[in-house]
């Protein structure tokens, strides 16, 4: 094999739908290039993406009195449709590209489902899917995201993410006994090269967890009466101006902006050059799709590709988001069974697992924002999304990027005519 074949071909900043990896990437090539490492990147990407992401699914399904069908499918139709999504670009591209859903979107729809109805809701969804495959036709979300000092996006990121630290410290307080043997194992691994190609430092911390979990007794999963097998449910929309008026804009931001954002910020942090433009159609054709089955708005997910981007070499790294992906199907197919086991183990596991998972993100995020220029900027950004403030539905995140452009703009106007 040549040295360009081990490289993803950079996509051409000319062309309206970036080109995919050449050459094509064939089933060979993913098994040779699968390893270990990358495997349990792809666990610990489904573990976070199916505790607390999740509870906020049932809590949103539990402020709008839906059913356990309503939940199931709403659960089947963010994890198959977008592990197949996951799966299929970044075969494609040949990087890690996991595709999720819009978890400040599910928040918001939490909120509306208070006086709206769930058809109204489903309505909105539609048509939010086709202002995002809209967007992402015309071109103009890639030549925003190129816009945008990566300084002040990583701040953004630095933001969000700060929360996962803070959380693992909080957890070492509250339930030592649980916390404490993962992040031991995380270090001695760490510490300890040898033993860590063998054991990843993440998939240890895994391992001790469970067996802390395990030994305290603590692992009750809920009696269940929703079955195994998830089903989906469709549900005819209802378009009204009401319901569109307060969630599409909204939406669409958080997909765009904030999440789409979060995610092409990481993956270029990591190396990667992301196909912004195929992503967001994507985005939107997928969104139409999870629509149908009572799903929130696809999105190519932040912390998740940091935890996929989190080890290993980059031009394998789209194997952990393949696993992700495969992952992601089967706990969707037996979503009503996961979802119990899931939401059984003791707060302070997941916890620990998603900080020491994202550590090394989290540092990278600050290395970035305040390496070099635009740094008054990155501050802003980082300051407000931290502080989590919200206006007119919208969450820190896009406040945090307007907030940081608009400061770096009257008191940096040096790094904006030389640093572009």
């Amino acid at each position: 094999m040549t040295a360009v074949d081990e490289k993803t071909s950079p996509p051409n900043d000319t062309d309206l739908l970036e080109r995919p990896a050449r050459p094509v990437t064939r089933p060979r090539r993913v098994l040779r290039d699968l390893g270990v490492e990358y495997a349990a990147n792809g666990v610990i990407g489904l573990v976070f993406s199916s505790t607390g992401p999740v509870a906020v699914v049932l809590a949103a399904g539990a402020a709008g009195g839906l059913g356990a069908a309503e939940l199931a499918s709403w659960i089947f139709g963010i994890f198959v449709l977008n592990g197949v999504l996951t799966i299929a670009m970044s075969i494609a591209y040949r990087q890690p590209l996991g595709f999720a859903w819009t978890i400040p979107g599910t928040i918001l729809v939490g909120g509306s489902l208070g006086h709206l109805s769930w058809p109204e809701v489903i309505g909105a969804f539609l048509v939010t899917g086709l202002l995002v495959l809209v967007l992402g036709a015309s071109g103009l979300v890639r030549r925003v995201m190129e816009a945008l000092p990566m300084p002040i996006v990583m701040a953004m990121v630095a933001g969000v993410f700060l929360k996962f630290g803070v959380d693992l410290v909080l957890a070492l307080g509250a339930d030592v006994a649980i916390a404490a043997p993962m992040v031991l194992m995380f270090l001695a691994l760490s510490a300890f090269g040898r033993i860590g190609r063998w054991l990843p430092p993440i998939l240890g911390a895994l391992i001790a967890g469970a067996v802390a979990v395990a030994a305290s007794g603590r692992f009750s999963p809920a009696p269940g009466g929703a079955g195994i097998l998830a089903s989906p449910v469709f549900t005819a929309p209802v378009f009204t101006w009401t319901a569109l008026l307060e969630l599409v804009i909204p939406l669409a931001i958080t997909v765009l902006v904030v999440q789409n954002g979060q995610g092409v910020a990481v993956l270029t942090a990591a190396g990667h050059r992301p196909p912004i433009n195929v992503t967001t159609i994507a985005c939107g054709v997928w969104s139409l799709g999870a629509a149908c089955v009572g799903a929130v708005s696809t999105c190519l997910t932040g912390p998740t590709n940091a935890l996929l981007t989190a080890s290993g070499e980059r031009s394998r790294q789209y194997t952990a988001a393949v696993c992700f992906g495969l992952y992601s199907i089967v706990f969707g197919l037996f979503a009503p069974l996961f979802v119990r086991w899931m939401t059984a183990a003791p707060a302070a596991f997941v916890a620990t697992l998603g900080g020491l998972a994202m550590l090394r993100a989290l540092q990278g995020a600050f290395v970035t924002a305040f390496a070099s220029k635009y740094t008054m900027g990155a501050l802003v950004a980082f300051v407000v999304t931290a502080a989590n403030v919200t206006f007119w539905n919208i969450g820190a995140a896009f406040w945090g990027l307007v907030a940081g452009v608009i400061v770096s703009r009257l008191l940096e106007r040096g790094d904006w005519t030389t640093g572009r």
